[in-house]
């Protein structure tokens, strides 16, 4: 009997460790042969730990599963209680375009015969017969855009770091997923890692880059062991290494733990965690393209960018290109999150209208009370209300529509909750997180705080100090911590005026 099973944090913090044990101890029972694929997640969150079986060459999901409910499986899963039919068949997986995590939740993590019979190493193979201008001009092509939140074209990125004249470059990822409420680098990470390193070989070939860097937020047991184990893997298959697959041509890499701040996030901070300083923002000019990691030319991009650069390669530009909308091409995975029926990773072609999100796939709240707002892009992105439901989700749709897309969490809230709670807690938030480099950020913070509490308390005045704030704030921020932190401030102001109260009211 052949069982899939993730091992996905997710899966396990639901209860995946007891349902493998309970599925091994029950085959010994019963003197059946068990072949457990410990895989990924599928991203269907609500249904961890999901374990799928093979009836008639179609994988069956069960699920959620219980230690209670494996004897059932053994004795046959379509008959099983918690039987869906067959995983692909699901309205969750069809309506999904995967193409970042398309073996996400199929394969075993870390088999590189698994990894390549479902079409990995195709897209490098390709790049290595490939110039280096020729393969930044593919990814430029295809329209890639960074995925960790500010949506800067990749190639344009890439071209830059080839242009530049130096005896050593880097790649480095950044997987310091920091955002409450997202979760697409880590299941990633977990559920298929050879894709990243593929992609970081690819990009290290395009730049002229021979040493590569994951810089991996400690919050992640799971991803880094599992990182780990592949770079090593990979390094004995040959495909990392002084010959990558025998080319010739030189690409190895490391995994680096960071300690946890939510700064490091920021390109320039992380670098300089990476050097071994305090995490802090880096003033710009110079760009970490011309001098980045110890003063060399850099490409410091996301886990998704770098883990969707093979299937630009196994594909060609133009297949990926031909997705989404406007200058949002290929496809966005969504973290769906907060008060939802239905949370998980859903990974789709730009374009999709919010209120389908919310509505049609997440399956509006888990409460069954109606939506009140969905903040869009993390802690420190905007809420957008029900009337703009119909706002494509595009990087300039959403931006026109007063958000941003940032790494694509949407945490979603019932009409219960307190919108002067959630503003306030965005300004505590980010005077915990900041690094302190800058005045508007580390200071703005915590006026910020203490003017919501003000305006709680109904003081007229506070209102109008609470807006040239937050303007400051967006304006002499250093970085995007404290520039994006007034978006959910400003954007529940807006939107819910009357939960401002008394103060509000005064100052009109």
């Amino acid at each position: 009997m052949k069982v899939w099973l993730p091992r996905d944090a997710a899966a396990k913090a639901l209860g995946a460790e007891a349902v493998a044990a309970a599925l091994e101890a029950e085959a010994a029972r019963r003197g059946v042969a068990l072949e457990l694929v410990r895989t990924g997640s599928r991203g269907m969150v609500w249904l961890e730990p999901l374990a799928e079986v093979e009836i008639d060459g179609a994988r069956h999901g069960v699920g959620p599963m219980t230690a209670a409910d494996v004897p059932a499986l053994f004795d046959g899963a379509a008959a099983h209680p918690k039987a869906l039919g067959p995983v692909e068949a699901l309205d969750w997986m069809r309506a999904q375009t995967r193409l970042t995590f398309a073996r996400c939740g199929v394969i075993d993590p870390l088999s590189l015969s698994d990894y390549a019979a479902h079409g990995g190493l195709a897209g490098l193979r390709r790049a290595l017969g490939m110039a280096p201008a020729e393969i930044v001009a593919e990814v430029t092509e295809s329209g890639l855009r960074g995925r960790g939140g500010a949506g800067f074209p990749t190639g344009v990125k890439w071209k830059t770091v080839l242009g530049a004249e130096a005896a050593q470059k880097y790649i480095v990822c950044n997987a310091d997923e920091g955002d409450s409420g997202t979760f697409a680098d880590r299941m990633l990470m977990e559920g298929d890692p050879f894709t990243l390193i593929e992609g970081m070989a690819i990009a290290g070939l395009g730049v002229g880059a021979t040493r590569g860097y994951v810089y991996l937020r400690s919050e992640y047991p799971d991803a880094i062991e599992v990182m780990e184990a592949a770079v090593r893997l990979a390094r004995e298959a040959g495909l990392l290494g002084e010959s990558v697959l025998g080319s010739g041509r030189a690409f190895d890499m490391e995994i680096r733990a960071g300690a946890g701040a939510y700064v490091c996030g920021e390109e320039t901070s992380l670098l300089n965690s990476l050097e071994g300083k305090r995490g802090i923002v880096r003033a710009k000019p110079p760009l970490p393209a011309i001098e980045g990691l110890f003063g060399r030319p850099t490409v410091v991009n996301n886990v998704l960018s770098l883990a969707t650069v093979p299937v630009i390669f196994e594909k060609g530009a133009a297949f990926y290109a031909d997705f989404g909308l406007g200058r949002s091409r290929g496809t966005i995975p969504l973290q769906i999150a907060g008060n939802v029926a239905r949370g998980g990773l859903f990974e789709t072609a730009f374009g999709m209208p919010l209120g389908r999100i919310v509505e049609e796939i997440a399956g509006g709240t888990a409460s069954g009370r109606p939506v009140k707002a969905v903040q869009v892009g993390g802690p420190l992105g905007a809420y957008m209300v029900p009337a703009q439901f119909d706002t494509p989700f595009g990087y300039e749709e959403v931006d026109g529509a007063g958000g941003l897309v940032g790494h694509a969490g949407l945490t979603v809230f019932d009409d219960g909750a307190d919108m002067l709670e959630m503003a306030r807690f965005a300004m505590e938030f980010c005077a915990v997180e900041s690094c302190g480099k800058c005045t508007p950020c580390r200071i703005g913070a915590v006026r910020g705080v203490e003017t919501l509490e003000r305006v709680r308390a109904g003081d007229a005045a506070a209102v109008g100090l609470l807006e040239d704030l937050c303007e400051t704030m967006r304006a002499g921020s250093l970085c995007a911590l404290g520039g994006f932190a007034p978006f959910p401030v400003t954007s529940a102001l807006k939107h819910f005026p009357e939960e401002f109260g008394a103060a509000r009211e005064a100052a009109e």
